[in-house]
């Protein structure tokens, strides 16, 4: 699951430069960091997600995929998780 988190930060904020980037002056040097990174990261997700069946589909979404595969895997993760039957109120 962290995994998955700092995946998904990397591909957004990858994506972010790649851009603003592009909005702006257009540096080779940067697209040319940036745009490896955001693939790597891409991939990443993607891997990431796969043992999650409800992530699985939202991962492949580029730029906001890996964010939507994260909350929807924390949902699910906290879902199936049973409750402790100590912690009950009596």
């Amino acid at each position: 699951m962290r995994a998955l988190r700092v995946a998904a930060g990397a591909e957004a904020v990858s994506l972010a430069v790649l851009l603003l980037n592009l909005a702006t002056v257009h540096a080779d040097a940067v697209s040319a960091l940036a745009g490896p990174v955001h693939g790597t990261a891409y991939l990443a997700v993607i891997a990431t997600a796969r043992p999650v069946p409800p992530a699985r589909r939202w991962s492949l979404l580029p730029g906001v995929g890996g964010l939507l595969a994260t909350r929807i895997a924390a949902a699910h993760t906290t879902a199936a998780t049973p409750a402790d039957p100590r912690s009950r109120n009596r």
